[in-house]
Protein backbone atom coordinates (compact mmCIF):
# COMPACT_ATOMS: atom_id res chain seq x y z
CA UNK A 1 0.00 0.00 0.00
CA UNK A 2 1.45 3.36 -1.03
CA UNK A 3 0.35 6.63 0.54
CA UNK A 4 0.49 10.14 -0.87
CA UNK A 5 1.69 11.69 2.42
CA UNK A 6 4.06 10.69 5.24
CA UNK A 7 2.84 8.55 8.15
CA UNK A 8 0.47 6.50 5.97
CA UNK A 9 -1.92 9.36 5.19
CA UNK A 10 -3.38 11.04 2.12
CA UNK A 11 -4.53 9.22 -1.01
CA UNK A 12 -4.01 5.46 -0.82
CA UNK A 13 -2.89 3.24 -3.70
CA UNK A 14 -2.77 -0.54 -3.75
CA UNK A 15 0.26 -1.38 -5.89
CA UNK A 16 0.92 -4.93 -7.01
CA UNK A 17 4.27 -6.34 -8.04
CA UNK A 18 5.35 -4.68 -11.27
CA UNK A 19 6.60 -1.50 -12.87
CA UNK A 20 4.90 1.89 -12.64
CA UNK A 21 6.68 4.36 -14.94
CA UNK A 22 4.42 7.23 -13.84
CA UNK A 23 1.49 7.90 -11.52
CA UNK A 24 -1.10 7.34 -14.26
CA UNK A 25 -0.18 3.64 -14.20
CA UNK A 26 -1.35 3.29 -10.58
CA UNK A 27 -4.47 5.50 -11.11
CA UNK A 28 -2.87 8.22 -9.03
CA UNK A 29 -4.13 11.78 -8.62
CA UNK A 30 -0.54 13.06 -8.51
CA UNK A 31 3.04 11.74 -8.43
CA UNK A 32 3.53 11.96 -4.64
CA UNK A 33 4.34 8.79 -2.67
CA UNK A 34 5.78 9.47 0.79
CA UNK A 35 5.12 6.26 2.74
CA UNK A 36 4.24 2.61 2.06
CA UNK A 37 3.80 -0.76 3.80
CA UNK A 38 3.15 -4.43 3.00
CA UNK A 39 0.20 -6.51 4.26
CA UNK A 40 -0.88 -10.14 4.50
CA UNK A 41 -3.43 -12.28 6.34
CA UNK A 42 -6.70 -14.18 6.30
CA UNK A 43 -9.85 -12.32 5.37
CA UNK A 44 -13.19 -11.44 6.96
CA UNK A 45 -15.09 -8.16 6.89
CA UNK A 46 -18.64 -7.26 7.87
CA UNK A 47 -20.20 -4.24 6.16
CA UNK A 48 -23.28 -2.33 7.31
CA UNK A 49 -25.84 -0.07 5.65
CA UNK A 50 -25.96 2.34 8.61
CA UNK A 51 -23.47 4.07 10.90
CA UNK A 52 -22.49 2.41 14.19
CA UNK A 53 -22.99 -1.10 12.75
CA UNK A 54 -26.73 -0.66 12.19
CA UNK A 55 -29.15 -1.90 9.57
CA UNK A 56 -28.59 -4.67 7.04
CA UNK A 57 -25.17 -6.32 7.19
CA UNK A 58 -23.25 -8.88 5.16
CA UNK A 59 -20.03 -10.70 5.89
CA UNK A 60 -17.45 -11.17 3.15
CA UNK A 61 -14.42 -13.42 2.97
CA UNK A 62 -13.75 -13.04 -0.78
CA UNK A 63 -13.36 -10.19 -3.26
CA UNK A 64 -16.58 -8.53 -4.44
CA UNK A 65 -16.26 -6.71 -7.81
CA UNK A 66 -19.74 -5.14 -7.54
CA UNK A 67 -21.12 -4.60 -4.04
CA UNK A 68 -24.53 -3.67 -5.46
CA UNK A 69 -25.08 -7.33 -6.35
CA UNK A 70 -24.67 -8.28 -2.67
CA UNK A 71 -25.65 -5.08 -0.89
CA UNK A 72 -28.79 -3.37 -2.15
CA UNK A 73 -27.93 0.33 -2.29
CA UNK A 74 -24.18 0.57 -2.94
CA UNK A 75 -23.56 2.54 0.23
CA UNK A 76 -21.61 1.32 3.23
CA UNK A 77 -21.78 3.52 6.31
CA UNK A 78 -19.79 1.33 8.73
CA UNK A 79 -17.58 -1.76 8.68
CA UNK A 80 -15.89 -4.21 11.01
CA UNK A 81 -12.71 -5.74 9.58
CA UNK A 82 -12.24 -8.89 11.62
CA UNK A 83 -9.36 -10.44 9.67
CA UNK A 84 -7.04 -9.39 6.89
CA UNK A 85 -6.53 -6.21 4.95
CA UNK A 86 -8.93 -4.89 2.32
CA UNK A 87 -9.22 -2.17 -0.30
CA UNK A 88 -12.63 -0.54 -0.61
CA UNK A 89 -13.14 1.04 -4.03
CA UNK A 90 -15.41 3.94 -4.84
CA UNK A 91 -16.80 2.25 -8.00
CA UNK A 92 -17.50 -1.32 -9.22
CA UNK A 93 -14.73 -3.42 -10.78
CA UNK A 94 -12.09 -2.02 -8.44
CA UNK A 95 -12.05 1.49 -9.88
CA UNK A 96 -12.17 5.00 -8.44
CA UNK A 97 -10.70 6.12 -5.15
CA UNK A 98 -9.23 3.43 -2.93
CA UNK A 99 -9.58 3.16 0.84
CA UNK A 100 -7.37 0.89 2.89
CA UNK A 101 -9.18 -1.06 5.63
CA UNK A 102 -7.04 -2.76 8.29
CA UNK A 103 -8.46 -4.88 11.14
CA UNK A 104 -10.66 -2.79 13.37
CA UNK A 105 -14.01 -1.07 13.66
CA UNK A 106 -15.08 1.79 11.41
CA UNK A 107 -18.25 3.32 12.90
CA UNK A 108 -18.72 5.72 9.99
CA UNK A 109 -17.32 6.01 6.47
CA UNK A 110 -15.24 9.09 7.35
CA UNK A 111 -13.09 6.85 9.59
CA UNK A 112 -11.62 5.11 6.51
CA UNK A 113 -10.98 8.49 4.86
CA UNK A 114 -14.00 8.80 2.58
CA UNK A 115 -16.22 11.84 2.19
CA UNK A 116 -19.10 9.70 0.88
CA UNK A 117 -20.65 6.32 1.76
CA UNK A 118 -20.86 5.40 -1.94
CA UNK A 119 -18.92 2.21 -2.59
CA UNK A 120 -18.62 -0.07 -5.57
CA UNK A 121 -16.24 -2.94 -4.84
CA UNK A 122 -14.14 -4.56 -2.14
CA UNK A 123 -10.89 -6.49 -2.66
CA UNK A 124 -8.61 -8.44 -0.34
CA UNK A 125 -4.92 -7.56 -0.24
CA UNK A 126 -3.34 -10.88 -1.14
CA UNK A 127 -0.03 -10.07 -2.85
CA UNK A 128 2.89 -9.82 -0.52
CA UNK A 129 5.71 -8.89 -2.87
Amino acid sequence: MAYEKPNFSGYQYMLHKGEYPDYHHWAGFNDHIHSCRMYQGVYKVKIFERSDFGGQAIELMEDCPDLRTRFHNGEILSANVMEGYWILHEHPNYSGRQYFLHPGEYRRFSEWGSVSPATGSLKRITELN
